[in-house]
Parts: C-alpha cells; structure tokens; sequence
C-alpha cells in the first residue's frame, strides 16, 4: 500500500531565528488535496551525564509551558553541526563539564505530525569541572542529583521533559 504523501506547494506563513512555520498544499496517497501545518525546526542535542551516583540536570523556567522543569543539558543544532559538538557543546556551557566522549543513544522524534525536529540524546562520560558559560538570556540552575531520587522525580512525574524521560528510562533499563 502506497503512503507517502506528496508536496504540491511549499507555504512559508513565519520564518524565525529557531523554527519556520509552513502550510503546505500536498497530495494524500490517494491524491486527495489536503493542507500540511509544518514547524520547521533544526533540531536539538542533549546530553546525560552520571557521576559518582548523580546525574546532572537542569531546572529551567519553560515559557510555553509556563513551569520551571528538570532537563538533562541540551540545545539548538546550529546549521551544519555535527549533534555530537552541540552535546559537548552544551554539557560544558550549561554545567561547566567538559568532555569528548560521548555516545548516541537515540534519535528522537518528539513530535512527528507537525514536527521535522529531530532530537540527538547523547550520553557522556568522563567529564572534567570546567566553568558554566550560559548563553545570553539563558537563567538555569544545575543540580546533582543522586540516581534514586532521579528514579523516583522520573516515576512521580516530577520530571516531565521527554528528552530527559527517554535518557533516564535507557539508563536504568541498562542497570
């Protein structure tokens, strides 16, 4: 069964410094005309990173949401960067740890109907205490916190952020 749908016209509604806003006329697989609502997005990489018993995570005030949440480091892929860098990238400038070894554990799609945003989640070992170099704009706390109480935010729902769940559900299904 054929279903891939084809683009007849690219719409452009909004195009902005982080995401675009399309709304596409396209072709079902059955050449039905429908409309295609897109946010263009380039993408993101976040890191887990576990020492002695304690992952680093992030509280941040989240404007859409209008809630602080606990994140794992993450940030925008800027255009043509490995995802890989942005991960080392944003460990360093969000908690002040530096490192080179990191792992890829998935590639998320957070939200496939509307959304071509790719998330990259990587893991990180053997960082060494830098300092925190915050982007402009940019206010988040770091905590270190001990892995049962990760566990326990994690299945209370405490935290929320679908990155971090994805990370923290792999690490302890590998324990």
């Amino acid at each position: 069964m054929d279903m891939i749908e084809k683009t007849v016209k690219t719409n452009y509604v909004y195009q902005g410094k982080i995401l675009s806003l399309r709304n596409d006329d396209a072709l079902l697989s059955d050449g039905t005309p429908c409309k295609r609502e897109i946010v263009e997005h380039s993408g993101g990489a976040c890191v887990l990173y576990v020492e002695n018993g304690c992952v680093l995570l992030v509280k941040q005030y989240r404007y859409a949401y209008g809630e602080i949440l606990y994140e794992i480091p993450a940030g925008k892929l800027e255009k043509g960067e490995d995802p890989a860098l942005t991960a080392i990238r944003e460990l360093e400038e969000e908690t002040g740890i530096k490192t080179t070894e990191v792992e890829l554990l998935f590639i998320d799609y957070p939200s496939p109907g509307y959304t071509n945003e790719k998330i990259y989640i990587y893991e990180a070992k053997n960082g060494i205490k830098t300092a925190q170099r915050l982007d402009e704009g940019e206010f988040l706390a770091v905590e270190r916190v001990p892995l049962e109480k990760a566990k326990q935010m994690l299945y209370s729902g405490e935290i929320k952020d679908g990155k971090t769940v994805i990370a923290l559900l792999h690490y302890f299904a590998r324990k």
